[in-house]
């Protein structure tokens, strides 16, 4: 006998959450989310009033967690050194080669933490089609196209975005601009990897949400999107700011621009940090 799903819920083209009976009986839930950096499905069997949790494999678990530590990490190193280059560039304490290699050793750290999270989704484990409610390891992968998994695409648009910062970045030591070529080659990237980030961040609450508006206090994950998600419009701020302005020759606002990198910084540490509470 195999299995009657029950309910698919999502946006779109996107499965966050399916519902469906088991061939023994009772019911199975999994959701994106939780299997992703929990490893864990819920199940509940028939006649029972309490959810159990079926839990992935020794090698998944020992895997999810250490991939959850490194992008942690690497988010709250990253965010600590952004905020500490918009600090040296708000208080003048340094110069602009000084604030430009601050920010560049940030870029490589939310560099490393965007390719991990992508990591994380490649290699999570999955559930079984018509199997008894559980989660399987497959192999270890470095990559994978999965642009139907809204997980996978919420990933890979965040590693995409701290690949264009990284142009912005290294851009920003070119010596003898114009204030076009400024504009172009520097705050042009830092624009687009700002919506990148804008965009993951929604794929990610269409994930935690199942497709609809959610505020989830009690949930960490939810708070770890929030957070984020914050970080991301801080940084856009930050970024329509930092123009250019050719009939000047001077930023819109280099105050905005400098808080607003700052305060965004420290939300991604944040996140980070929430981040490593919630491992498997």
């Amino acid at each position: 006998m195999g299995q009657t799903e029950q309910r698919a819920e999502g946006a779109g083209p996107f499965t966050t959450r399916l519902t469906w009976h088991p061939p023994g009986g009772g019911t199975a839930v999994w959701e994106s989310r939780l299997a992703r950096r929990r490893g864990v499905l819920a199940v509940r069997p028939v006649g029972a009033a309490a959810t159990r949790h079926t839990r992935a494999d020794v090698v998944s678990l020992a895997r999810l967690g250490r991939l959850n530590v490194i992008a942690a990490i690497a988010f709250i190193v990253g965010g600590a050194l952004f905020a500490a280059g918009a600090a040296v560039a708000q208080f003048g304490s340094g110069d602009a080669t000084e604030c430009a290699s601050i920010y560049f050793a940030g870029g490589l750290f939310f560099n490393t933490g965007g390719y991990v999270s992508l990591l994380q989704v490649v290699n999570a484990p999955r559930h079984v089609a018509g199997g008894e409610g559980r989660l399987v390891t497959r192999r270890w992968r470095w990559w994978s196209y999965e642009p139907t998994r809204v997980d996978w695409l919420s990933s890979f648009v965040l590693f995409a975005g701290t690949l264009v910062f990284a142009v912005n970045l290294l851009d920003s030591f070119l010596q003898g601009l114009t204030l076009h070529q400024v504009n172009r080659l520097i705050w042009t990237p830092d624009v687009i990897g700002c919506v990148l980030f804008l965009v993951s961040g929604h794929l990610a609450f269409v994930e935690i949400c199942h497709g609809r508006p959610c505020v989830h206090p009690r949930d960490l994950g939810w708070w770890i999107v929030a957070v984020n998600q914050f970080g991301s419009l801080l940084f856009m701020v930050s970024a329509l700011a930092a123009y250019t302005r050719p009939a000047t020759g001077s930023l819109v606002n280099s105050d905005i621009a400098n808080w607003g990198t700052l305060t965004g910084a420290l939300c991604f540490s944040l996140a980070g940090l929430l981040q490593l509470g919630e491992h498997p």
